[in-house]
């Protein structure tokens, strides 16, 4: 089911980025933040002009950064890539894809069949059944699939990750998160794709995608879900505003409100965790704030709480140089937890049970297929 790989530890790794849009330059972070481990050697995008400004974006990178130099090569088709990379097998060892949800299943499975490892931006698909052929194509192929969750690497999330293995909660009771975000009608008009049910998804599935994960990831598997979304305030296909309600298998109670109608602007993207022990709330933008510690025993993590809150300049954070640290980590044979094809499962299906509880007006019970 998973195959072994051999470390690379002589060489850098090298990468190609799929996508040169709106979350490309986050990419390029992370790539500048590990360049001692990491090579950008390709980038793709079937609009010219996004791979031309991606190119001057990385020339520009480069040239304030000392010792950092990078000169990819431009691929204006995925097709034209993915034949290079069979000629030349050597030539990649990760391709990333920064491209629209929807197009990620027949990307990752095109790449899997070149025998190429894969990271993919979330959601890894917007369908149940996407998803699952997504990981067994990388499984048949013996290649690795990663989905992006930085939110995880979030020192705050990290923090309250380790409160929650160590048993300080004690029984958890409740846990609610809020995503109060602004997403305009030019944000879903700036490309076809946007708001769509195929390529995209809604508030959920796209916008609060991470937060979705962060509910499974911190406190385990949810047993089921009702939900109800809305188009209340943008023309698009999707929804901009949704409730879940949650129950997890562990007898914890939860919800989540999701809107991208907050004026003017973004205003909070947060996770409280209730238990009979403590009770905490990560808060802030983009979970980058403790905005609430209490614990009924103490421990030397508490003297943590105010060094480990930071600022952002997006809801995007600073997890991905981070998600990319812990990829090289795999790659060089080090014993790490990663997100993988089948973590990347796990939010697609509360997702989807979401989606169909909404469309039904009934519980979803999971997991979806046993």
């Amino acid at each position: 089911m998973y195959a072994k790989f051999k470390p690379i530890t002589n060489r850098k790794i090298k990468v190609g980025i799929v996508g040169c849009g709106r979350i490309f330059k986050k990419h390029l972070e992370a790539i500048t933040n590990n360049f001692e481990r990491i090579e950008l050697v390709a980038i793709c995008d079937e609009n010219n002009d996004s791979l031309e400004k991606a190119n001057e974006f990385i020339k520009d990178v480069c040239s304030k950064i000392k010792n950092f130099s990078n000169n990819p090569k431009r691929f204006f088709s995925y097709k034209i890539l993915l034949d290079y990379c069979s000629q030349n097998p050597n030539f990649i060892d990760l391709i990333v894809l920064a491209t629209p949800s929807g197009l990620h299943p027949s990307q990752v499975i095109s790449a899997a069949k070149c025998g190429l490892n894969v990271m993919t931006e979330k959601p890894m698909a917007t369908k149940w059944a996407d998803g699952l052929s997504m990981v067994k194509a990388c499984d048949d192929a013996g290649v690795r699939l990663y989905v992006i969750k930085q939110n995880r690497f979030n020192r705050t999330l990290q923090l309250l990750k380790k409160q929650i293995v160590n048993g300080r909660f004690g029984r958890i009771a409740m846990v609610t998160s809020n995503v109060f975000w602004q997403r305009p009608q030019s944000y879903y008009d700036q490309d076809s794709w946007r708001g769509t049910w195929e390529f995209d998804g809604g508030a959920l599935m796209n916008q609060a995608s991470h937060y979705v994960d962060l509910m499974e990831w911190l406190v385990g598997p949810i047993a089921s879900v009702n939900a109800s979304i809305a188009t209340v305030g943008r023309n698009i296909e999707v929804e901009d505003t949704a409730t879940l309600n949650l129950r997890w298998r562990n007898g914890a109670l939860g919800s989540m409100s999701v809107t991208m109608l907050t004026y003017p602007k973004n205003l909070e993207g947060s996770i409280i965790v209730l238990g009979e022990n403590g009770s905490v709330k990560v808060g802030g933008e983009a979970v980058n704030k403790i905005e609430f510690w209490e614990f009924k025993d103490n421990h030397p993590d508490d003297k943590n709480v105010e060094i480990n809150n930071y600022e952002v300049k997006s809801v995007y954070g600073s997890g991905h140089s981070l998600f990319y640290s812990n990829i090289l980590d795999h790659f060089q044979g080090k014993n790490v937890d990663v997100c993988d094809g089948r973590e990347g499962l796990k939010s697609l299906e509360l997702l989807i049970g979401a989606y169909r509880s909404a469309r039904d007006g009934k519980n979803i019970y999971l997991p979806l297929d046993y």
